[in-house]
């Protein structure tokens, strides 16, 4: 199987650039782009409008849609309450059935959820439970998932029914090499 930490952080880019928003209209483009750099300066219910709607209209991008956020979000210091809904619809489309067969969709779920998941939690604990219920039914019930991908979903869901943290165990068994 691998190592999941090489397999998951080598494909993360952090520069507004990196992100496909080249699709949308130059004016939302700039409102995007804007919205990463500056966010104060933008009205933030437009700006996750634009991502919930691109993000239901076009799964690939709600890979992106989660990284948009976390930039806005995390590099700017902005208050993450304007934007949970938005983050939580992405996370919920990512937990679909068809998103859980694609190891990169998977992916990016998981990561999303180590980075922000405690806070997402903090201000929507229903909404949590609801995406965990579906990243459980997903691993136990859904056939056709690759190995990484239930490696992935099992490692978020001890995870987070760790408080978010991992013990020492779990931690060696799912960061350490396994041999296939």
């Amino acid at each position: 199987m691998g190592n999941i930490s090489s397999h998951r952080f080598g494909t993360m880019e952090n520069s507004a650039e990196d992100y496909k928003i080249q699709s949308f209209d130059q004016d939302t483009q700039l409102l995007l782009k804007t919205a990463l750099k500056d966010p104060s300066s933008v009205d933030l219910e437009k700006v996750s409008k634009i991502i919930v709607d691109q993000s239901l209209k076009d799964q690939m991008f709600s890979k992106e849609a989660g990284r948009v956020c976390h930039t806005i979000v995390q590099v700017n210091n902005m208050p993450m309450v304007a934007l949970m809904h938005p983050v939580y619809d992405c996370l919920m489309r990512l937990a679909q059935p068809d998103a859980l067969m694609n190891e990169e969709e998977v992916d990016c779920l998981v990561l999303q959820l180590h980075r922000i998941g405690e806070q997402l939690e903090k201000m929507n604990s229903q909404r949590m439970d609801e995406l965990f219920y579906l990243l459980r039914d997903g691993f136990l019930l859904q056939e056709g998932l690759t190995s990484m991908a239930r490696l992935l979903l099992l490692e978020i869901l001890e995870f987070r029914a760790g408080g978010w943290m991992l013990s020492g165990t779990a931690h060696k068994y799912y960061y350490s090499e396994i041999s296939d």
